[in-house]
């Protein structure tokens, strides 16, 4: 028997410059599951994305799964990915495993906290603030230099990565810092001194819908080592605890040891695992 990726839908174009398209994963003429693809950024060469591979569960356990995936990446080489990402659920060991098989590399890991039911005290000694224009533009710099390489493919150059950036934020940010739904705030010491930045917005996470999202947190160089970052990320649950929300969400990179001890000591736990594979 055959399994094949079939199209349930035209070929969709977004407006930022992006592609996807929904499938059916069957076997000979029979359907016994589902996906998505999709593109991450409008640069070329770009980053294919895996979203929603499904099987039903009669057909589970015989490789469909995993045919499907290097079908889809047919597709994403056809579509001039140089990349592909996709994110499994932390406790699913199947598809887990089966994304190591592939060839997949672990880049990152979703967390979520559940949040108490009173918001967390401000560190002695520390206020939070929203940032001015000027401030925001200088740090929006900083952070889309900064996030370029993630966004860098195989086959990119430096300089399309930085351009994938721009465009990924300029997306998010429509109306930079009065984008709704996102606060930018400065965490400040005595005398004003500016120890750090965070900057919270919203994601659909599975199984929670919208929930708060830190994007970026930061504590300032020359104030490293002190505790800061327990400091900002109090201070982003209590953005959250703002707008009534039970969750806060975050990513952490692989290999960011110190912040990944940070957030498991502030009650955060893994719901999902990101990996990349490079398409020859």
């Amino acid at each position: 028997m055959t399994t094949t990726l079939r199209p349930a839908q035209p070929l969709q174009q977004h407006g930022d410059g992006t592609r996807s398209r929904a499938y059916e994963v069957r076997v000979n003429s029979r359907r016994v599951g589902t996906l998505e693809l999709a593109t991450r950024s409008a640069a070329q060469p770009a980053v294919g994305v895996i979203r929603g591979l499904y099987i039903d569960e009669p057909d589970r356990r015989r490789g469909r799964a995993t045919v499907a995936a290097l079908a889809a990446e047919e597709v994403l080489r056809s579509w001039r990915c140089t990349a592909i990402a996709l994110a499994v659920p932390a406790d699913a060991e199947p598809a887990l495993r089966m994304a190591a098989a592939l060839g997949y590399r672990e880049t990152g890991r979703v967390m979520v906290k559940e949040l108490a039911g009173e918001p967390p005290a401000p560190a002695a000694g520390t206020t939070g603030r929203p940032m001015t224009r000027a401030e925001f533009d200088a740090w929006l710099e900083t952070v889309v230099t900064g996030y370029a390489p993630r966004l860098t493919a195989p086959g990119m150059t430096p300089e399309q990565g930085l351009a994938a950036s721009r465009a990924e934020h300029a997306r998010m940010l429509p109306d930079g810092p009065d984008t709704e739904g996102h606060t930018f705030q400065l965490l400040e010491g005595p005398g004003g001194s500016v120890l750090g930045t965070v900057w919270t917005g919203r994601l659909d996470l599975p199984g929670l819908g919208p929930v708060p999202y830190v994007y970026d947190v930061e504590v300032a160089p020359e104030h490293r080592g002190h505790g800061h970052g327990r400091s900002l990320m109090l201070l982003a649950e209590r953005t959250a605890h703002e707008a009534g929300a039970r969750h806060i969400g975050l990513h952490v990179a692989e290999g960011n040891t110190p912040a990944r001890r940070l957030y498991v000591s502030l009650g955060y736990r893994d719901t999902t695992v990101n990996a990349t594979k490079e398409l020859i």
